[in-house]
């Protein structure tokens, strides 16, 4: 995957791999002493059934996907589900 600068990602629509529309990305989470990317955080749509996403949620609802689990980004972000 090529590099993308993280100003390109704020506000962007995260979808599944199956198609479906998780929600926005909010935020990313990364591990301050190594610099690796941890999760996105996710706000999902309101007619996504996030608690049955299989992903954790924080006490804000929003998802917490795996950034392994990112396959592409480009329109969307696209992650494996």
């Amino acid at each position: 995957m090529s590099d993308v600068l993280a100003e390109n990602l704020s506000g962007k629509a995260v979808m599944g791999s199956d198609g479906t529309e998780l929600g926005m990305l909010y935020n990313i989470t990364m591990n301050l002493k190594t610099g690796s990317l941890n999760d996105l955080l996710v706000s999902p749509n309101e007619e996504f059934p996030a608690a049955d996403s299989g992903f954790d949620m924080d006490d804000q609802g929003r998802l917490h996907v795996p950034v392994s689990h990112v396959q592409a980004v480009k329109d969307y972000i696209v992650i494996d589900r």
